[in-house]
C-alpha cells in the first residue's frame, strides 16, 4: 500500500444521508437477486440519478457550485458497500458523463448530458476494449466508415454493462481507411444493432452485461462524442480510472462491516486471525484521503504525472480489496459459504475490482510505460 500511504492529509468521507437511505430502502432487499437471479436494479438507478449522484464531478451540471469527484465517488462507495454489481452500474453511469463532459461538439453535451446526469437516460461504457487497445493489448473491434450525416458501424464488443433495451453506451470505433479513431453513443435500439445475451457469470450477474453487435449500424453525427479520440483521452482517462475507486472502497468497508458483524460471536476465536478490521480501516482511510486529493487535480489535468498516480493508488485498491475480502473469508467461517452470505460475495467482488479494465496486470504495463517515457 506503498502509494496510498503516500498520502497523509486528513479528509474524511462525506456524509451522504439521502444516498445512503436508498441504498438501505431500495437496493438491499434486492441484494442477493441482483447477485443470484441477474436482477437488473433500473428503478434504483433511475432513484439515485433524481438524488444528484451522476452529476456531482461534472462542471456543467453544477449551479454555482465546483466538481466534487470525492462526493461522486462516495456516493458509489454507498452502492458497492452493499452491492459492487450495482457499484459497478454506477460507475458505468458516471463514465459515460465524464466522456460527455469533454464532447468536442457542445450541442451533443447539451443534448444528452442532462440526461445521463440525472439518471432519466441509462447507459454504459464500452472502452474497455479501446483502453486495452491504447496500451497494446488488444485491437479495435468495431469499425467504421464515413457516410452522409454519420457513420456505418460494423464488429462486435463481447461485454458491455449497465445496459438494456433503452440503454445508450460509448464506444471508440476504428474509422477505416484511417489511424484516427471516433468516440461515439450507439441507442441499443438504433437499427442495424443487437444485444445478446453474455452466459452466466459467478458474479456481477445483475449488471446488465451483454455483447454488442453491430452489422451496418447507422451512428449520426449528433451521437459522436469526439471525431478525434486522440485529443479526448487524455483529458478523461485519469477521472475515468479515479471514478473506479468507488467500487474498491465499497467492497473493502463491505468486508470490514463482515469482520465487526463476526465479531460479535466470534471474537473469543477471530482475535486470533492475523488481519483485524482496525488495521484495514486504517488503510481504506489512508485511501479515501488519496482519492480526495486526486480528485482535486483531474479536471483539467491531462498529464502523465497525474495518470500514473491515478494507476498506482487504483492498483492499491485492488490489492486492499483482495485482502480485506479474504479476511472477512476467514472472518466469516463457514456461515461465508452460504449461498447469501455478504462474505462470499464480496470475495468474489474483490476479484472483479482487480481484474476490471485497467486490471492489475494492465496497471502495471501502463505504469512501466510511463515510467520508461
Amino acid at each position: 500500500m506503498n502509494a496510498i500511504n503516500r498520502f497523509t492529509h486528513l479528509t474524511e468521507r462525506p456524509v451522504l444521508t439521502e444516498i445512503d437511505q436508498l441504498v438501505r430502502q431500495q437496493l438491499a432487499p434486492h441484494t442477493v437477486a441482483i447477485d443470484r437471479k441477474g436482477f437488473y436494479p433500473g428503478d434504483f438507478m433511475h432513484a439515485l440519478g433524481q438524488q444528484g449522484a451522476y452529476r456531482l464531478h461534472l462542471a456543467s451540471q453544477q449551479l454555482n457550485t465546483g466538481t466534487d469527484f470525492t462526493r461522486a465517488i462516495s456516493a458509489m462507495e454507498s452502492v458497492s458497500r452493499e452491492c459492487m454489481s450495482t457499484g459497478f452500474c454506477v460507475w458505468c453511469q458516471d463514465a459515460l458523463a465524464w466522456y460527455l463532459e469533454h464532447a468536442d461538439d457542445a450541442s451533443v453535451r447539451d443534448y444528452w448530458l442532462p440526461q445521463i446526469s440525472s439518471g432519466k437516460q441509462l447507459g454504459g461504457t464500452g472502452l474497455s476494449n479501446a483502453m486495452k487497445h491504447f496500451a497494446s493489448i488488444e485491437p479495435l473491434k468495431i469499425h467504421v466508415r464515413r457516410v452522409e450525416g454519420g457513420y456505418l458501424a460494423n464488429g462486435t464488443l463481447p461485454w458491455v454493462s449497465n445496459l438494456g433495451p433503452d440503454h445508450v453506451f460509448a464506444a471508440i470505433f476504428q474509422l477505416e481507411g484511417s489511424s484516427r479513431n471516433i468516440m461515439a453513443l450507439t441507442r441499443c435500439d438504433q437499427p442495424g444493432f443487437r444485444l445478446q445475451q453474455c452466459t452466466e457469470f459467478t458474479a456481477l450477474e445483475g449488471s446488465g452485461t451483454y455483447a454488442c453487435h453491430f452489422q451496418d449500424s447507422f451512428i449520426p453525427d449528433q451521437q459522436v462524442i469526439s471525431h478525434e479520440v486522440g485529443t479526448l483521452i487524455p483529458r478523461i482517462r485519469s477521472g475515468f480510472v479515479l471514478l473506479q475507486m468507488g467500487m474498491g472502497l465499497g467492497v473493502i468497508q463491505g468486508c470490514i462491516d463482515i469482520m465487526h458483524a463476526m465479531r460479535e460471536t466470534h471474537q473469543h476465536v477471530n482475535g486470533f486471525l492475523d488481519e483485524q478490521p482496525e488495521t484495514l480501516e486504517v488503510a481504506l482511510n489512508d485511501a479515501r484521503k488519496a482519492t480526495a486529493l486526486l480528485g482535486q487535480e483531474v479536471t483539467g489535468d491531462a498529464s502523465n504525472e497525474l495518470f500514473a498516480d491515478v494507476l498506482q493508488l487504483r492498483y492499491g485498491a485492488s490489492e486492499l480489496a483482495l485482502r480485506a475480502s479474504q479476511a472477512a473469508m476467514l472472518h466469516a467461517g463457514a456461515r461465508g459459504y452460504l449461498a447469501d452470505a455478504p462474505a462470499q460475495r464480496k470475495l468474489r467482488e474483490s476479484y472483479f475490482v482487480a481484474i476490471v479494465t485497467p486490471a492489475m496486470k494492465h496497471i502495471r504495463k501502463e505504469l512501466h510505460r510511463l515510467h520508461a517515457a
